[in-house]
């Protein structure tokens, strides 16, 4: 038997991931400029509040040095501070500022939009299934 790599789950769940996040990538690249990496840690600081990066590089999975990169470009844009912590100088918490908020608000919304539109045509079952399949191997 020869290898398929169009049935290796792995290659399958990229070309997913791929297909279903490039409309929505088009949405924050054109609206505030974002990146992929700069959206993920944009949602985690939105979603669970202030936060260190290292605190996102193991809930979100991202490499240190793409977490470092996505907090620069976004402190510039203003979409967030970052603060010192007095009990650990290498540390610092990062926040979301009024326009970071606002941002994160506009983006969940489209996301929203956007999931709902993924699954158009699926059944409210099938879909159920998809997402407990894919939170199984992702470990969540």
């Amino acid at each position: 038997m020869s290898f398929d790599l169009t049935n290796f789950l792995p290659y399958l769940l990229n070309q997913a991931a791929e297909a279903a996040s490039l409309d929505f990538q088009r949405e924050y690249k054109a609206r505030y400029g974002m990146l992929r990496t700069e959206w993920r840690v944009l949602f985690h600081l939105g979603r669970y509040g202030d936060m260190s990066a290292r605190d996102i590089v193991e809930r979100a999975m991202i490499h240190k040095t793409k977490v470092s990169r996505a907090v620069a470009a976004l402190e510039a844009r203003r979409f967030l501070t970052r603060e010192g912590v007095e009990e650990d100088r290498r540390r610092e918490v990062l926040s979301l500022t009024a326009q970071g908020r606002e941002a994160f608000g506009v983006l969940t919304g489209l996301a929203e939009t956007h999931d709902a539109g993924l699954l158009k045509g699926v059944s409210a079952e099938d879909a159920a299934v998809v997402r407990r399949v894919l939170r199984q191997i992702a470990g969540l």
